[in-house]
């Protein structure tokens, strides 16, 4: 049956109680954001720090005690043109010298009883100042992020698997749960090596927390609402991301904010006692034919909405009866699994090009961010600038997504990212800083745009059936764009300039790749797998009929089959030929009668009465 067209209209449509629960399923997007967004702080190197000096390093003499405290910083660490102090390195002095101008003999050691930092942006204890991870740790940061990444990775893949399989509804709720217990867990962690193990095991169950309120929320929606419900979601995290500074500055110290951070997925819990606020979607429970659990759910969103649905009068024209007739009484639930897309080819395509699409537009952004510190080392303005191009993005879509349709806009994107990267790759040391500032901008404006939209192109073109798993896949992609800024970090930047060679490269590829997407502007969701292999791309350009040449008749005729129509007229008929019916029976006098009656009008056309008169 046609979810959208005879039964969402049946049970209120988008009606007051799915706007409820549609303003609930936004609550974990704001939850999962905060924790996600919550690793710049925990991972911020502060701007400026230097070894503590170290007392053995030095011979014993008074005349370091009458210094002050940059002469003495002066002659302890070295000084770095364009760079200040030292971070890595102290001086070493002779044991017998009493020389501490600058031409008096000395070496370079690595620091030997830690660092001195300065306050990091927001907090004034993270992870980079308790426990040291500069010089010879900084690996570990960048390692902590690919970790973070690779769990959330995982938890698209392995979590989209359980949404079809046990539904939105029991994914969400096994995610909150481990997601909340290992925040807890996480800010009870005391070094360097437990802290990125439970960051992966949590990045996993946030995942599953957004993949799961993400599809449940669009399947809730009918055509109309879908972009600005999805596009609401966006704007709640780039609340979140507003409302972390703050935070950051009121908790002080990292395990505080991370108890903050997790108190939202705590408070989620209610939606396991309540289970009104978050119900399983019926579409899915219908396209894997769970017709009992179905049935309810449909009652529960009728009533709520308003609207009674009942089989007592007409039950050939409710709709409960109408999924009674299209479904057998023993029908079994059937689940599927992402490796059935080995037999397809048209699902196969859409998932591996918006999964491309998702990967360009989250890994070229470090290619972006990169020229906002250049321009200004302040944290905060290359934060509250990507926090701003995200918001404007989200705007964006919302403005032109129904007007000029899913495919049109994620070209215009790619187009857009593409060209401001390769203008930044090629120009950036003949271009004024202003106009390196604003490519840098609307190349982050535009791959933010081209991140969301594929997400969302790629939520409307799966099929029901394996949408949990394929748009797992889908978004598991983008987070290995986002883990390979972190391996940039990890090797100190040494290929960026690959690394931006190949992103830009990537995204040009990808307007080629895009054409081969079908539109799914006001069209209906695709339950099943079949319904996903009928998607068709639309012609790259429009034809026009060939004015010299018209038909005599405009006729249109439309060959497609609709299954539910003909469900309808079987089930009629067989109702029909049940009923007791009395037999016709016809008696050798009505027939010899019916032989024997004169015909109105004879052979040559006249009446039989005229022709008596005749006579």
């Amino acid at each position: 049956m046609e979810f959208e067209t005879k039964i969402y209209p049946q049970i209120g449509g988008y009606g007051r109680y799915n706007r409820i629960v549609t303003l609930f399923s936004w609550f974990p997007n704001f939850a999962v954001s905060l924790n996600l967004f919550s690793d710049v702080f925990f991972t911020l190197i502060p701007e400026s720090y230097h070894c503590k000096p170290d007392p053995a390093l030095f011979p014993a003499s008074s005349v370091l005690g009458n210094l002050s405290r940059q002469a003495f910083l002066n002659l302890t660490v070295p000084w770095l043109k364009g760079s200040g102090f030292s971070h890595c390195e102290l001086y070493k002095y002779p044991l017998n010298t009493s020389d501490y101008t600058g031409n008096a003999p000395r070496d370079t050691v690595p620091c030997t009883v830690g660092w001195e930092f300065a306050k990091p942006a927001g907090l004034q204890n993270n992870l980079v100042t308790e426990w040291s991870l500069v010089c010879a740790d900084h690996w570990k940061i960048p390692l902590q992020h690919v970790c973070f990444m690779t769990g959330w990775t995982l938890g698209y893949i392995l979590l989209g698997t359980v949404c079809d399989w046990l539904g939105r509804r029991c994914a969400l709720l096994l995610s909150v749960v481990f997601s909340g217990v290992l925040g807890i867990m996480a800010c009870l962690s005391n070094g360097p090596a437990v802290f990125p193990f439970l960051r992966l095991l949590q990045g996993s169950a946030l995942a599953g927390v957004c993949l799961s309120s993400y599809i449940s929320r669009l399947e809730w929606c009918d055509p109309p609402h879908r972009l600005m419900v999805s596009m609401v979601s966006g704007f709640f995290a780039v609340f979140a991301e507003l409302l972390l500074p703050g935070l950051a500055v009121l908790c002080r110290d990292w395990p505080v904010l991370q108890a903050v951070t997790t108190i939202p997925l705590l408070l989620l819990f209610s939606y396991w006692c309540c289970a009104s606020v978050f119900p399983e979607s019926p579409r899915w429970l219908l396209a894997t034919s769970q017709i009992p659990q179905a049935k309810k759910c449909l009652q529960s969103f009728s009533a709520r909405n308003g609207v009674c649905v009942s089989d007592e009068l007409f039950p050939a024209e409710t709709l409960l009866s109408e999924i009674d007739e299209m479904f057998p009484e023993d029908v079994q639930p059937e689940y599927h699994h992402v490796i059935e897309l080995r037999h397809t080819r048209v699902i196969w395509k859409n998932c591996l090009i918006l999964g491309f699409t998702l990967f360009i537009g989250t890994g070229i952004q470090y290619c972006f961010t990169r020229n906002l510190h250049i321009y200004s080392t302040h944290f905060y303005f290359s934060y509250s600038l990507r926090v701003l191009t995200g918001a404007l993005a989200c705007v964006f879509l919302c403005v032109c997504v129904d007007r000029f349709g899913r495919r049109g806009i994620l070209l215009l994107s790619a187009i857009v990212t593409g060209l401001s990267s390769l203008l930044l790759l090629a120009l950036t040391q003949y271009l004024h800083g202003g106009l390196v500032l604003v490519l840098s901008v609307v190349g982050l404006l535009s791959s933010q745009a081209l991140a969301m939209l594929s997400v969302f192109f790629g939520s409307e073109v799966m099929p029901t059936v394996v949408r949990g798993g394929t748009l797992g896949l889908i978004m598991s992609a983008g987070c290995v764009g986002m883990a390979a800024s972190s391996l940039m970090e990890l090797q100190n930047n040494g290929g960026y300039f690959l690394h931006h060679v190949v992103f830009s490269s990537f995204a040009v590829l990808s307007v080629l790749c895009i054409m081969l997407l079908p539109e799914s502007k006001h069209k209906p969701l695709p339950d099943s797998l079949k319904d996903g292999e009928r998607q068709r791309r639309p012609p790259l350009f429009l034809t026009r009929v060939n004015r010299e040449n018209p038909p005599l008749l405009r006729t249109e005729f439309n060959a497609e089959f609709n299954r539910e129509n003909y469900c309808r007229l079987v089930s009629a008929t067989r109702k029909i030929l049940a009923k007791d019916a009395m037999p016709l029976k016809i008696s050798s006098a009505t027939h010899t009668l019916s032989q024997a009656q004169a015909p109105l009008l004879a052979c040559n056309g006249t009446a039989p009465d005229a022709r008596e008169d005749e006579s």
